[in-house]
């Protein structure tokens, strides 16, 4: 279970098993943290040496849906980087992750996340429930549209859920995308999960997903010291300084909890108990891996599979103590953003050979 609800009302814990990652803010450092998160001015931060890039907010229309976007743009791009988030699809729970990317990238290569649908800030599409396959379809169109005439190779990064949505983006676009790397992958359902059992049950009930996101709407309405002073003392003890912010001021809504529990409910009933390990195999050589030691979304029997199954697979298995939700704190953002980038480059090196 996640350290993220572990202190909250036992309906609200059961939002511990998804794979939150987050970036909160405590109110008296708020203002660096809504720049991101709201779209004002970022604020100059220092890294250990020189000035570092932050991510720009954007709010943008892509097929007609209010998208959330966090970027970081290269003067002179080798490479952009488009990122898919796990479920709760909150482009700001990264930020940390990305600009520590950007950086150990050295500036080569823009880079993009894509929010999800309705699980925004604002209740842009009116209550409507969104399924995982129109969570793709609307990462298809993004790169399709937004991204077809940059001139440069694009990588796709996903998170959890947001790794099996970039596996099917890198079938459904093979000519455009050259390397996939997926993180803490939640590629297929655990039957040996109790914590997957739970959730599945819970979002395969109407009656209990209302409930759910009711209870989780009126604690979005504490006031906000309130909600970040409750997160800290349960949760978020080891939170980086924007986690918490983005899970009291975002996540902490009914139309995102909504919309959290329908695409879960939609993961449990598409996601099959194998991959598909012939298009693995195919694509081997433009696909990596990252496992954590610990955890049920991707199980370290999923990384014995895909190394009988797909031998040619970059694969690793972070034993650092980081969580699924690796982005809660500076440190698992910065591991992981060495990680990728290490990828990224060894990539980039052995296609230059």
């Amino acid at each position: 279970m996640s350290p993220m609800l572990t202190g909250l009302s036992p309906t609200v814990r059961t939002l511990s098993c998804f794979p939150l990652s987050s970036l909160c803010c405590r109110p008296r450092h708020l203002s660096n943290c809504a720049s991101r998160v709201m779209g004002m001015k970022t604020l100059d931060k220092t890294h250990l040496i020189g000035e570092k890039k932050n991510v720009n907010f954007r709010l943008h229309n892509v097929s007609g849906y209010k998208t959330e976007l966090l970027e970081i743009q290269a003067a002179d791009p080798k490479l952009h980087v488009v990122f898919i988030p796990g479920n709760p699809g909150v482009v700001s729970f990264y930020a940390d992750f990305l600009e520590e990317l950007y950086e150990l990238l050295d500036g080569t290569a823009s880079i993009t996340a894509v929010g999800y649908i309705s699980h925004t800030k604002k209740d842009w599409e009116c209550g409507r429930l969104f399924s995982l396959e129109e969570q793709i379809n609307h990462k298809m169109d993004f790169i399709k549209l937004e991204l077809q005439n940059i001139g440069v190779p694009i990588i796709l990064v996903g998170h959890s859920i947001g790794s099996y949505m970039s596996i099917e983006l890198l079938r459904r676009l093979p000519e455009k995308v050259i390397y996939y790397i997926g993180l803490y992958p939640f590629l297929a359902v655990n039957t040996r999960s109790s914590e997957q059992s739970i959730i599945r049950r819970l979002a395969m009930s109407p009656i209990l997903s209302v409930a759910c996101s009711s209870a989780v709407g009126l604690l979005g309405l504490l006031p906000t010291k309130a909600s970040w002073f409750l997160a800290r003392n349960s949760v978020a003890k080891s939170w980086s300084a924007c986690a918490v912010e983005a899970l009291c001021s975002q996540v902490l809504q009914y139309h995102v909890m909504r919309n959290v529990l329908y695409l879960a409910m939609t993961e449990f009933k598409k996601l099959p108990e194998t991959p598909d390990w012939s298009f693995m195999r195919e694509k081997q050589s433009r696909i990596a891996f990252l496992f954590g030691a610990d955890d049920h979304w991707g199980p370290l029997h999923m990384f014995d599979e895909i190394s009988k199954n797909v031998p040619d697979a970059a694969l690793a298995v972070e034993r650092e103590g980081h969580s699924h939700a690796f982005s809660c704190t500076k440190a698992g953002s910065l591991w992981v953003a060495q990680h990728v980038a290490n990828l990224i480059k060894n990539r980039q090196a052995s296609s230059s050979q």
